[in-house]
């Protein structure tokens, strides 16, 4: 009790000290009011959009492509016609029998069936290369298949621990920043990356629903919200001070001009660094203190630091003034 209480005569003083100060302009306390407000928490990452899954189809013979039924960027399922080829031997013997004419055309068209390229898979058509009548072989990639796009984001070591699975996040395009989409956490990944000298870990975003505008290889920024509080009571962060005891106490401006401050024992709780939550030891409509600097104050307050400068005897008598107290 003796301790906090000398504390708390010293932190008077060095109040009235700094206030007697300010009106020399050289710095002094400001009176910030303790507000009722929401407070988010975020994490911040960049990525871009991605297949989850891609697929490259390849054509099951040589020969020709005589029909596409699709087109890029169409949603297809599985086992749906996508192209009809006609292999190497077949093509040859159309042109054959083109030149011969109409009804031999037809005739062989009806006895030598095309081959069917089906899906493979339900997704996008996100690349179509190729034209009708090319002719390819098997090693031709004839179009680029999606499951499901998704952002990849490159997530600082430091904030991992706030990333998880299922978390809430918002995707924001580049190309569309007034469009936001709602997304949610699939993979966390376990093998880290190193990125400029950063090490990152990939986390993949999957959006709730894909709108028509949405690209693979666009760049998205991602917010995923860490936790989240409505009507709280909310200080600077700056007004915050720690004792040697861990315990986190404020100065609080008096109920009336002139009145001396109080150090406030509070309990804080949420904070986003700038802003902090206060569940105990202030009410809404109170005033707490913060310390204002000026550029003189600064500098001079640096030179009496320097630990490369020697001791004055300026800089001794000043601390030996504490023995007038």
């Amino acid at each position: 009790m003796r301790a906090r209480w000398i504390l708390g005569m010293m932190l008077a003083g060095f109040l009235a000290a700094g206030c007697s100060s300010s009106k020399k302009n050289q710095g002094g306390f400001r009176p910030v009011p303790v507000t009722r407000d929401d407070l988010q928490i975020t994490v911040l990452a960049t990525g871009n959009v991605q297949p989850n899954n891609q697929l490259i189809v390849y054509p099951p013979i040589s020969g020709r492509i005589e029909k596409i039924y699709i087109k890029e960027g169409v949603s297809v399922h599985k086992g749906q016609k996508l192209m009809d080829l006609s292999s190497t031997e077949r093509a040859t013997l159309l042109d054959e029998a083109a030149a011969q004419g109409t009804s031999a055309l037809s005739y062989w068209q009806a006895l030598y069936q095309e081959t069917p390229l089906l899906s493979p898979e339900n997704g996008q058509i996100v690349y179509l290369p190729t034209v009708q009548g090319q002719i390819v072989n098997t090693g031709t990639e004839l179009m680029v298949m999606s499951d499901h796009l998704i952002v990849n984001t490159q997530v600082d070591e430091t904030d991992l621990a706030q990333i998880k699975m299922n978390q809430d996040a918002t995707i924001t395009l580049d190309a569309y920043p007034n469009q936001p989409i709602d997304g949610v956490v699939r993979r966390i990944s376990y093998q880290s990356t190193l990125v400029n000298n950063v090490t990152t870990y990939e986390v993949d975003v999957w959006p709730a629903k894909i709108p028509d505008f949405m690209r693979s290889g666009m760049t998205a920024n991602v917010v995923f919200n860490v936790s989240e509080k409505d009507d709280i009571l909310l200080i600077p962060s700056e007004a915050i001070q720690q004792t040697p005891d861990g315990q986190s106490y404020v100065l609080k401006a008096g109920a009336s001009q002139g009145s001396k401050p109080q150090t406030i024992t509070i309990q804080t709780g949420l904070t986003d660094g700038k802003q902090t939550e206060v569940t105990a030891g202030l009410n809404e409509g109170d005033k707490v203190l913060i310390k204002t600097f000026s550029a003189g104050k600064v500098a001079a307050s640096s030179a009496g630091t320097n630990p490369f400068m020697p001791t004055s005897g300026g800089t001794r008598g000043t601390g030996g003034g504490g023995g007038g107290r």
